[in-house]
C-alpha cells in the first residue's frame, strides 16, 4: 500500500540515546491527556525556564534527537483529525524536556504533496477528508496567545511528517547543504513527536522562516519578507505592489512599503543586456545566489524556484521566499521545501516535477509546455530574466560548482553527516516500526537511505 501511495504522488534517543548513536531508554510521555474536565490553562511562568534562558541553537543542536509532547483535548484532537487539511489550529500544551509551555495552538500543515495518501478524500489533486496515516505535518504556535511568548527564542514548531521519503533525510541534508554554502537557509534536525501519550513516529523539525529568522541570518533583520511571490510576472513585468503586500510575511502591521522588491523588478525589467548582470550585482549577492542555484540544481530541487508551474497563460514557482535586507538594499532567495529534491537526480522518477532544461536552457521557445507523461505544463525558468541573468554568469557558476563538489557534496563529508545521522535515527525508526503499521520498516529505511547515497554519488559524477 505505501508503495502505490507514493506511486501516485509520483503520478500527479539521540542524545538522548547518545551523541554517537549508541541505544538508550527511550523517554515516555510525562503529562497527563488533557479532558473536557481538565481542559489546557495557562502554564505558570516564574522567568527561570530553560526554555527562556536558551538560545534556538539548543533545540537545533545537530547531536541530540529531543522528543516534544504535544497534549490537547481528545475532542480537539478529533476535530483536526477529521479534516487536517482546513490547517485549523486548537489549543493545547507543548512539554519538552520536563518544562510544560501551555497554551500552544496546535494544526496539521502541508500542501497537496504532504496529503497524499493521508486523507479520506478520493482527489489527491484537491486534499480532503479525515486523516488516515499515522504520521501528519505538524505546527505548533508558541504566540497563541501572546505575542511575545518564545519557546527557545522561537516563535513556531514545525514537524514535518517525512512520509515521501523512504531515507528520512532529504530536508535536513538539503538545508544542511545550503547553509554549508552560505546560503541563508532555515536549520533543520530530527525529533520524536508524542501527541496524547502516543508515539507518532520520526520527524523533521524545520525551522520557521519568519523575523526572528531574518534577524538571526542577516545583519539587518527588520526588513520585508516575502513567500512565493517572484520579483517579476512571467510577462517580464513586476507586480502591483499590493500584490507583494500580500505574500508578506513580517512588517505586516506597520503600513508596510514594497517598493524595495518592486524597485528591483523594475531595474531588472528595464536592463539592457548590456547593464543586466550589473543590475543584478547591485542588488544581490552574487556568490550567495550562484551557490544557490548550483545546490538546488545538484540535488535536483524540482519544486522550487527553478520550476515554473503555469496555470494558463500565468506561470510562477513555489517554495521560496526573498527577503530585503533594508539597509544594504540587497534581495536574498530563501530555499524552502526540500521534499521533493534528490529523487530526480538519476531520471526523472517524479512526473510531477520532471527537469526538462539543464542550467541556464530554455525550451519551446518560452511558450509553456506539457512534460512528463502527466502532460503537467511548465515553462523553461532561464526565461525569466533574472534567472536569466544568473545563467549567463558561467564562470561564477562553475567555482561555486567545484567549491560544492569538494566540500559538503564531497563522498567523505556527506557519507559522514549521513553516517552519524543514522545512527542517530535507527532507535527511534526502529520504535515506530514496531508500533505503526503504515511507518517505514527498517529495511524500507534503510533502502531509502542506499538510494539517497547513490543519487548523490550519481550527481558527484555528473
Amino acid at each position: 500500500m505505501k508503495t502505490i501511495i507514493k506511486s501516485l504522488l509520483f503520478l500527479a534517543v539521540l542524545l538522548i540515546f547518545s551523541c554517537n548513536g549508541e541505544d538508550a531508554t527511550i523517554p515516555t510521555p510525562t503529562t497527563e491527556v488533557p479532558t473536557t474536565e481538565t481542559p489546557i490553562t495557562s502554564t505558570p511562568v516564574t522567568g527561570n525556564e530553560q526554555y527562556l534562558n536558551e538560545k534556538s541553537d539548543y533545540i537545533f543542536d545537530q547531536k541530540k534527537l529531543p522528543t516534544f509532547e504535544l497534549n490537547l483535548p481528545a475532542e480537539d484532537l478529533a476535530k483536526i483529525d477529521a479534516d487536517p487539511s482546513a490547517e485549523e489550529y486548537v489549543e493545547g500544551s507543548l512539554t519538552f524536556e520536563g518544562e510544560t509551555v501551555s497554551p500552544v495552538g496546535i494544526r496539521y500543515k502541508g500542501s497537496i504533496g504532504a496529503f497524499v495518501g493521508c486523507l479520506s478524500g478520493s482527489n489527491w489533486a484537491n486534499p480532503s477528508g479525515r486523516k488516515t496515516c499515522t504520521k501528519l505535518s505538524m505546527k505548533v504556535k508558541i504566540n497563541w496567545n501572546d505575542p511575545e511568548a518564545r519557546f527557545y527564542g522561537l516563535k513556531k514548531l514545525q514537524f514535518h511528517s517525512q512520509n515521501n521519503d523512504d531515507s528520512q533525510m532529504r530536508d535536513r541534508l538539503g538545508y544542511w547543504f545550503f547553509r554549508k554554502m552560505d546560503v541563508p537557509a532555515p536549520r533543520s534536525i530530527h525529533a520524536r513527536l508524542i501527541v496524547n501519550g502516543e508515539y507518532m513516529g520520526l520527524f523533521a523539525l524545520v525551522e520557521q522562516i519568519d523575523g526572528r529568522f531574518t534577524r538571526q541570518n542577516f545583519d539587518d533583520g527588520t526588513g520585508n519578507l516575502y513567500k512565493e511571490i517572484w520579483p517579476l510576472r512571467s510577462n517580464g513585468n513586476p507586480f502591483p505592489a499590493s500584490e507583494y503586500i500580500d505574500h508578506l510575511k513580517t512588517n505586516e502591521d506597520e503600513n508596510p512599503s514594497a517598493d524595495m522588491i518592486r524597485g528591483f523588478a523594475q531595474e531588472v525589467a528595464d536592463a539592457n543586456s548590456a547593464d543586466l548582470q550589473n543590475v543584478v550585482a547591485k542588488w544581490m549577492n552574487i556568490d550567495e545566489v550562484i551557490a544557490y542555484a548550483v545546490v538546488d540544481r545538484v540535488i535536483r530541487n524540482d519544486d522550487g524556484a527553478f520550476h515554473w508551474y503555469c496555470n494558463g497563460g500565468d506561470c510562477a514557482p513555489h517554495n521560496f521566499f526573498w527577503y530585503e535586507e533594508p539597509t544594504a538594499r540587497t534581495m536574498h532567495l530563501i530555499p524552502w521545501d526540500l521534499d521533493n529534491a534528490f529523487e530526480n537526480i538519476i531520471a526523472n522518477a517524479n512526473p510531477v516535477t520532471p527537469i526538462v532544461d539543464d542550467w541556464g536552457e530554455t525550451s519551446a521557445n518560452c511558450q509553456p509546455f506539457a512534460s512528463g507523461f502527466l502532460g503537467l505544463r511548465q515553462r523553461s525558468a532561464a526565461c525569466d530574466k533574472l534567472i536569466g541573468a544568473w545563467a549567463s554568469l558561467t564562470e561564477k557558476y562553475a567555482q561555486k560548482k567545484q567549491e560544492f563538489l569538494e566540500g559538503p557534496l564531497s563522498e567523505e563529508r556527506v557519507n559522514e553527516k549521513l553516517d552519524e545521522w543514522t545512527a542517530q535515527i535507527r532507535a527511534a525508526t526502529e520504535e515506530a516500526d514496531n508500533m505503526h503499521g503504515d511507518a517505514l520498516t527498517i529495511d524500507e529505511w534503510e533502502r531509502g537511505v542506499n538510494t539517497l547515497k547513490t543519487q548523490l554519488q550519481f550527481a558527484r559524477n555528473k
